[in-house]
């Protein structure tokens, strides 16, 4: 066993989990100690901030998508060269889909098989005793999970506070710390969620203000005592493997949300990445043996990617001999063309029969099981493959036919849900964002 951990977790959504994480992340950073983050689930902007809170990658975590032996090479990545493990939930902490024990998707799972003890943050705003009661059905809920405490966010003035610690009085749970109703706290977000941690241009001057707010309002001495449990060895190769050797991957505002332990994974393989900014006019070099074009906001960026002239045919000669993926906003720039918010239609790489608009909105989120209906650069044809779709962006072209599918998907709890995706030729795409794959 690696280091030890703490789960930064909440009753709910919008607690103010990611507020206290990247608080703690700064302010023990700040101590000297070698902080190391994860996050619970699928989210692929959070680990970024945690990256720039400590200093260095952040790994998500997930007991649906990943079976054990990946899901604990993950955890070792995580645990490596840790003096602190600070893992955030995502949800509420026991929020997951209806599958087998410890296979969820709940921040639980993960606490309870590296055994981390919980920091349940509560938002008091609008409660006193009560929130208590609520603290203690989450502590009695499930026995697997050890609570190192509560912090309180949103106190509202010191009688509130007072009023907060006296229910909890009678839980037994202790009070590691509060903050109080601060809008300067909260970090600017946009339809997926916080922009960017490369897009928050004051992020640094934020952080230190969290972390300033964590010296003085939280007991830290006392969450570092309270860290317990610790990553197992993971298992050797059970990191994603690369698709090529040398893969060319976009980077910039518009493509962004490749998983770190795909990265990763390609890396301990001995591949290479080579990042490029379509909205720079970049295109993949022609020395590169795949390109990925990970998901993102290109839907913000339709006018700039439509300008790219060398990018898109760079893009399709590149394609004609060699492997293109893309997911989610991949997919879409992928396409003939992309609506944007104000329903201007603008031409995109034109490498895949599919049409896609951010005018006409509409919350497409959950897991994906997907089998793919023939070989191509994700693996050979019945691979299972496991992933995330989050995204208000639509296709306005037909659901494909088999012929000209990526994949038959279904849902976390295996309702069909069709053919998903495209491939033509040597490019594929799809709207879900790729966690893991098993071979046929």
């Amino acid at each position: 066993m690696s280091a030890a951990g703490i789960l930064v977790a909440a009753p709910r959504s919008s607690s103010g989990k990611t507020t206290v994480t990247l608080a703690l992340m700064r302010a023990l950073a700040r101590r000297g100690l070698a902080v190391r983050g994860a996050k619970c689930g699928p989210d692929y902007i959070d680990p970024a901030f945690h990256r720039a809170a400590t200093g260095f990658p952040s790994f998500n975590l997930d007991s649906f998508a990943m079976g054990p032996p990946l899901l604990d090479a993950v955890a070792g990545l995580v645990g490596a060269e840790a003096d602190i493990v600070v893992a955030e939930g995502s949800m509420g902490l026991f929020d997951g889909v209806r599958a087998a024990e410890s296979r969820t998707g709940a921040n639980a799972d993960i606490a309870a098989r590296y055994g981390w003890p919980v920091v349940l943050v509560l938002d008091v705003s609008g409660a006193a005793q009560t929130a208590a009661a609520v603290a203690l059905g989450c502590a009695a809920y499930d026995p697997r999970l050890r609570f190192a405490g509560v912090v309180l966010n949103k106190v509202a003035s010191p009688r509130h506070r007072r009023l907060v610690e006296a229910g909890l009085a009678r839980t037994g749970l202790p009070v590691l710390g509060a903050l109080s109703r601060d809008a300067g706290l909260v970090l600017p977000e946009r339809h997926l969620g916080l922009v960017q941690a490369r897009e928050t241009t004051d992020l640094e001057a934020r952080l230190d203000r969290l972390a300033d707010l964590a010296e003085a309002g939280l007991d830290l001495d006392a969450i570092l005592a309270a860290a317990g449990g610790g990553t197992r060895a993971g298992t050797p190769g059970a990191l994603p493997a690369p698709p090529g050797q040398r893969i060319a991957v976009a980077s910039d505002a518009a493509f962004s949300f490749l998983y770190p332990h795909q990265e990763a994974g390609w890396r301990a393989a001995g591949a290479e990445i080579v990042p490029f900014s379509p909205l720079a006019d970049e295109a993949p070099p022609a020395d590169c043996d795949v390109c990925w074009l990970p998901g993102g906001y290109p839907e913000l960026h339709a006018g700039r990617l439509a300008a790219a002239e060398r990018f898109r045919a760079v893009l399709r000669a590149f394609a004609e001999a060699k492997p293109v993926h893309g997911e989610c906003g991949g997919y879409m720039v992928l396409g003939e063309s992309l609506e944007d918010a104000d329903g201007v239609t603008h031409p995109m790489a034109g490498l895949l029969p599919v049409a896609t608009s951010y005018a006409k909105r509409r919350l497409h989120l959950g897991y994906r099981v997907a089998r793919l209906v023939a070989d191509g650069v994700l693996g050979p044809r019945g691979s299972r493959l496991v992933g995330h779709e989050f995204h208000y962006a639509g296709e306005l072209t037909e659901a494909p036919a088999e012929v000209e599918a990526l994949a038959r998907v279904s849902d976390a709890e295996g309702s069909d849900l069709g053919f998903a995706g495209h491939r033509r030729g040597c490019v594929t795409g799809s709207f879900f964002h790729l966690i893991a794959s098993e071979p046929a």
